[in-house]
């Protein structure tokens, strides 16, 4: 029975190398064995959905635990499920998780997946395939919102449908570590043009066919009581690589530290490639796409503050005056750009972008200047030289 030759197991599943995945996929089936656990929260699992546990705690997909364990692949499937239901967990992810809680599966040691090159979501090799590490980087899936909505994978970019199902997986990677409901993603996608709740997990499905890793259908997409997620170890999205990147850069700046400062503005500056979910449909896309370039244009000014302090006057001009021409009506950038300016010795150009300022704002707004633009502005006319050292603190 294949309970029993799981409990006799294999000498390389115990050692912790490859050799019982390996062997399972060339016909020698010899199922994986787990090392005896420590912990609690087995309670109630029969033998043999100890087996799959184990088996999944280890990474292994749905197919080489069948392979493994000499079950027909819809068994796995059936005693996965009931796993957890007899422990009460929400989803795959969660009994990974517990298998290690509880001690069944130690780090290092049991199968791990294959250590040949990554295979992508349409069944091609990635590059870079090798083993260990560099395999499982390059099987991961990369969203990128921070432009027109792009997946790729293992290096090569993947169909992810029509606008709606492509704004479908937008809202899922601009929900790091949460689920999103059936109801917020018709909401979101759809807006009042909703046709109905069961389009949603159509969508879905067709997402996780087309960007499956593997051959787990649920390696990209989860779902639990709340609703759907990305699978956080799976996907890597752009915008929470900028954020990152935003984050250290903050603890730059509290460090004093201007050149990381500006390093690392620039390279979350960088992941930007044009405006945010371009041509996505739906009010959580609009809404999302006009946070999303308010951030850049932050970001942009945090960069060119910091390039004054340093002196770095022409890097800071540079972009300070491709924002101000894309954001007309930003008073903050505008007084910034007029004191780099003044601090460069161009005093008539720095009053030129006072004007230019003012008439824009009284023609498209019927306001007039705020504070930062009058106070840039005295500042020069006076001729303050104090104010040509004090750019730093705009």
């Amino acid at each position: 029975m294949p309970t029993t030759t799981a409990r006799q197991g294999h000498p390389s599943a115990r050692q912790g190398c490859p050799g019982a995945a390996s062997q399972a996929r060339t016909g020698a089936h010899q199922p994986v064995r787990e090392p005896q656990p420590s912990g609690q929260g087995l309670a109630g699992l029969t033998a043999q959905e100890r087996d799959v546990l184990y088996a999944l705690g280890c990474g292994l997909p749905d197919a080489e635990i069948a392979d493994a364990l000499s079950l027909p692949e819809r068994a796995v499937v059936g005693q996965l499920g009931r796993v957890l239901v007899k422990l009460g967990l929400p989803d795959r992810t969660a009994a990974v998780v517990h298998a290690f809680d509880c001690g069944l599966v130690v780090p290092g040691q049991g199968p791990r997946r294959r250590s040949a090159p990554a295979v992508t979501g349409h069944g091609r090799t990635g590059p870079g395939g090798g083993g260990g590490s560099g395999a499982a980087a390059d099987a991961r899936l990369r969203v990128c919102v921070l432009g027109p909505l792009r997946a790729r994978l293992g290096g090569r970019s993947v169909d992810v449908g029509p606008v709606r199902q492509q704004a479908v997986l937008a809202a899922l990677a601009l929900s790091p570590g949460r689920s999103v409901s059936r109801q917020a993603l018709l909401d979101g996608v759809w807006g009042m043009e909703s046709p109905g709740a069961n389009v949603v997990p159509v969508y879905v499905y067709r997402l996780r066919k087309g960007l499956r890793l593997g051959e787990c259908p649920d390696s990209v997409i989860g779902r639990d009581r709340y609703g759907y997620r990305l699978v956080r170890d799976a996907v890597e999205v752009d915008v929470i690589c900028m954020e990152d990147l935003v984050g250290a850069a903050e603890a730059a700046e509290r460090a004093g530290d201007g050149d990381g400062a500006v390093r690392l503005y620039g390279r979350a500056l960088e992941l930007f490639r044009g405006e945010p979910l371009a041509g996505l449909p739906g009010p959580l896309a609009e809404l999302e796409r006009l946070r999303l370039i308010e951030r850049r244009v932050a970001l942009a000014y945090r960069k060119a503050h910091w390039q004054l302090r340093l002196g770095r006057v022409a890097d800071a001009l540079a972009g300070l005056s491709a924002l101000a021409l894309e954001q007309p009506l930003n008073e903050p950038v505008a007084a910034l750009l007029m004191r780099a300016l003044h601090h460069a010795g161009r005093r008539a150009e720095a009053l030129a972008v006072f004007d230019r300022t003012a008439r824009r704002l009284a023609d498209d707004l019927g306001v007039a200047p705020g504070e930062p633009l009058r106070r840039a502005r005295w500042s020069i006319l006076r001729g303050d030289e104090a104010g040509r050292g004090r750019v730093g603190a705009a």
